[in-house]
């Protein structure tokens, strides 16, 4: 029974993932690395940011999902940002790649009172692919499986865009996006499988200082997302602290993830902790699993490393973060 539950939810995550098209979404976000949810923050900060993500779900299961991802994003003159993205992502005997190319461009609302808004805009390319390599388990060159026709690998590519914008009030922000805008051909792979990709967040949150001259800050944060096909949704509440060492931090957190039918029973929790010496920056997190899976796997694992160059790419007040 326990083995036929842990199949169940593979086959409905798998399933899930897979068809959307879409880079799945962990805690990456909360590694200084917004421009994975966003568009609107290509090119905040006042240098090119590079980050390099590996996320491993699942750890201890065979073929668990597996992604990794490179981002990267920059200023473009004293108003505007571009940010590219790359990512990979493995799912059992599925296979998603992809690349994203941002632009957005940022309004200065009240320079005083650090006042800003940001509009941004993504094309997205996802390729979705079927590997039928692990199927034929005798060895007679014939996918052992109940479908004659699944003779060879299967792959769609889908063509989106995102769309987002973002709003700075001093140490108050918040993001609203919506990501694969556009519906997709159907009867790829099965006639039942959903059109709509698209699916909406909302990302907001407050850094907060005893006063001016405090090391310490802290950061509570929310995520929302909901899919417009199915209608499900699910909440990270998000804690992280700050200390700062002049212009290097450290930080240490937690999150708390669940849907949002489910608020005392969560997917998944767990610690966080980074640190940003010089233009280096490392984050780690540790998810642990609160379903079924629990009983079979380690936890989920992230792993961010990145580096800042070019410094002083734009004198702009907004570029301070």
């Amino acid at each position: 029974m326990k083995k036929y539950l842990l199949t169940l939810a593979m086959a409905v995550a798998l399933s899930a993932s897979a068809q959307e098209l879409t880079l799945p979404t962990f805690t990456q976000y909360l590694a200084d690395n917004e421009f994975v949810i966003s568009p609107a923050y290509a090119g905040i900060g006042d240098y090119i940011k590079i980050r390099a993500n590996g996320l491993t779900q699942w750890v201890g299961i065979d073929d668990a999902p597996d992604t990794q991802t490179l981002v990267g994003d920059g200023r473009l003159g004293q108003k505007s940002g571009v940010g590219a993205l790359l990512y990979n992502d493995k799912n059992g005997n599925t296979r998603q790649m992809g690349a994203r190319i941002s632009f957005a461009h940022h309004l200065t609302l009240d320079a005083t009172e650090d006042r800003y808004l940001s509009f941004g805009l993504s094309y997205n390319l996802n390729q979705f692919r079927l590997d039928t390599s692990n199927f034929d388990t005798d060895g007679d060159g014939i996918p052992d499986n109940s479908d004659p026709s699944i003779t060879d690998d299967r792959a769609v590519t889908n063509h989106n865009f995102d769309v987002g914008m973002l709003l700075r009030m001093g140490n108050f922000f918040a993001s609203v996006n919506a990501s694969n805008i556009l519906n997709k051909e159907l009867n790829v792979f099965a006639i039942n499988e959903p059109n709509k990709l698209r699916n909406y967040y909302l990302y907001t949150g407050y850094r907060y200082k005893k006063n001016i001259r405090s090391d310490w800050e802290w950061e509570p944060s929310v995520f929302y997302q909901i899919f417009e096909s199915d209608k499900r949704s699910s909440t990270d509440i998000n804690m992280k602290v700050r200390y700062w060492d002049f212009e290097d931090y450290y930080w240490a957190g937690i999150s708390y993830r669940f849907l949002n039918d489910q608020f005392l029973d969560p997917l998944n929790v767990g610690p966080m902790v980074g640190l940003k010496k010089g233009a280096f920056y490392f984050a780690y997190s540790y998810q642990v699993i609160l379903n079924e899976i629990q009983l079979y796997s380690s936890g989920t694992h992230m792993i961010t490393v990145g580096i800042d160059i070019f410094q002083g790419l734009s004198n702009c007040r907004c570029t301070m973060r």
